[in-house]
């Protein structure tokens, strides 16, 4: 009876003796979440870096460079303490610098690092990122796009120091971004076991960009696969960063059970923990409305912001619209046919545990078209390689060709034109058209979704030159190369004379012009949303 006692203690599973608490171990601590698949973790005591993760006993913890904010804090002020909430027991990490704090909290019984950050002002760097380094032989896997973003076993570099060549195609760390408005979880993932280490984010209203912005998510490097949360950067940056706000709860996840669901996560604990910046459910309010005047064709999106939050909701199919659990203030308050902005409002006012009424209606107005090509939906849909370069590099050999394109209204199909136009690679675009009378006085009307290095469309409509525009806001960063496409949205409005479009054939030609120049698919481009002709 004694041996078989003996032997049942230890054959039983350690994660069951695991005991929740922290314990130092001279300037680390070590943290048990006590949960039946257990996770152990430890944080240096100095960086706040995390240097070990053990789940399941097993090692996921990059040996050469740490888990943390940005590419380490350096050094902090470090302070762990056991808090019970609503009778529930918790660790809680208080990391400290002079221009942020960091935490960490840890549920008991729960494999879950909960994570937020309270930023007086951004990193030096310019990004604000938590990052999770992690073994690739490991986690060599990455989620929710797969290989896209697989950068181990590089062959050759194709553009600065993060789009590479493996196995003949190109891969990119930034070819993991998903929009905003779409997250759900990323992951990486990996073993026998299928263990799936996770992010994620249920609330970025500290970031900015809005419901569109994208970022990078995960890499497998070769040396350690990392998975992040980007709560700021420079990459296509529309808007000013937001400061003197917490970002987050966000969720560092671990699983033996697949991948979990953003709706499922629940972060209203935080509310018991004393953490800076965090607003409870009860301290929000909401906008509720209707949101007219946008064809069901399209993805119907309705944004608030201001300098402290940001939000979004999809309306229904008749057009209603919740937001999500605002911060009190005043917002503006944009509507967005796909990602085309077609309508805005300033004042709305939020208040907490209140419901603000507030409608919203497409100011666009019709028109007679003459001809139309692709949509007016903020992004190049439908375009040549509009469905590929997401994930991939334009000189990708899976791309079609790059060429100068001659487009013929009403036989040309959309995907024969170009969704960008690179100054010395497929410059310019030509239009070719019948008109059954002339016009008289036109409208061409080139919407773009992002410049890069100042270009811009100017036109030729047959003889007639159209003015060359002014410079586009600069946005400082690579976009179509990255897989990015949304900048500030420029359109541009070119009035044709009377006289100029004739009964019969017509030609328009669209050129990329900027007062720089670079080489191959860093020429200063621009991204193509829709052109259309109407009087």
């Amino acid at each position: 009876m004694l041996l078989q006692l003996l032997l049942s203690v230890l054959t039983f599973p350690t994660s069951v003796l695991a005991a929740f608490g922290f314990t130092k171990s001279g300037s680390n601590y070590v943290i048990d979440a006590g949960s039946s698949n257990a996770l152990v973790f430890t944080v240096n005591g100095a960086s706040c870096d995390i240097s070990s993760i053990k789940y399941r006993g097993t090692e996921l913890q990059d040996s050469s460079k740490g888990t943390h904010l940005s590419s380490s804090l350096g050094s902090a002020t470090v302070k762990v303490e056991s808090v019970t909430a609503s009778s529930v027991n918790y660790v809680k990490v208080t990391c400290t610098t002079s221009t942020l704090t960091h935490y960490m909290v840890i549920k008991e019984g729960e494999s879950n690092i909960y994570l937020a950050t309270y930023i007086n002002e951004e990193p030096s760097v310019g990004e604000l990122r938590f990052i999770a380094r992690l073994k690739s032989s490991v986690l060599p896997e990455e989620y929710p796009y797969g290989k896209v973003s697989t950068t181990a076993s590089s062959s050759s570099t194709v553009e600065g120091s993060d789009v590479f060549i493996v196995d003949g195609e190109t891969r990119s760390k930034f070819y993991s971004s998903t929009r905003f408005l779409d997250k759900d979880a990323q992951c990486v993932y990996g073993g026998s076991d299928v263990i799936h280490v996770c992010v994620l984010a249920p609330r970025p209203e500290s970031s900015s960009g809005g419901p569109f912005f994208r970022d990078i998510e995960s890499n497998n490097a070769g040396e350690a696969t990392n998975l992040y949360w980007y709560m700021n950067s420079g990459h296509v940056q529309t808007e000013s960063f937001r400061t003197n706000v917490l970002h987050g709860p966000y969720i560092l996840t671990f699983s033996r059970s697949g991948v979990p669901k953003l709706r499922e996560a629940n972060t209203s604990f935080f509310s018991g923990l004393s953490i800076t910046g965090y607003v409870p459910e009860s301290g929000r309010g909401y906008v509720s409305g209707t949101a007219t005047g946008i064809s069901n064709n399209f993805q119907n999106v309705v944004h608030w912001y201001n300098a402290q939050a940001q939000y979004w909701a999809i309306a229904s199919s008749n057009g209603a619209f919740t937001s999500p659990a605002m911060k009190p203030g005043t917002y503006t308050m944009i509507l967005y046919q796909g990602e085309y902005k077609v309508a805005s409002a300033t004042g709305v006012s939020v208040s907490a545990g209140q419901t603000t009424s507030k409608s919203i209606a497409s100011t666009e107005k019709s028109r007679d078209s003459l001809f139309k090509i692709g949509e007016y939906d903020g992004k190049p849909t439908g375009f040549l390689n509009a469905d590929k370069f997401l994930r991939m590099h334009p000189s990708d050999s899976r791309m079609a060709a790059w060429a100068p394109v001659t487009y013929t209204v009403g036989s040309s199909s959309v995907d024969q034109f170009p969704m960008a136009l690179f100054q010395n690679v497929n410059n310019p675009v030509t239009i070719k058209f019948n008109l059954k009378s002339a016009p008289g006085a036109a409208t061409l009307r080139i919407a773009t979704t992002l410049s890069y290095a100042g270009s811009r469309p100017q036109a030729k409509v047959n003889s007639w030159s159209g003015p060359a525009p002014s410079a586009p806001t600069k946005i400082d960063s690579r976009g179509v190369t990255r897989g990015a496409y949304r900048g500030h949205g420029e359109v541009y409005d070119v009035s044709i004379p009377s006289g100029t479009l004739v009964t019969g054939d017509n030609t328009i030609t669209i050129t990329s012009i900027s007062g720089s120049s670079s080489s191959g698919f860093l020429n200063p481009n621009f991204i193509f949303d829709a052109v259309e002709l109407f009087t």
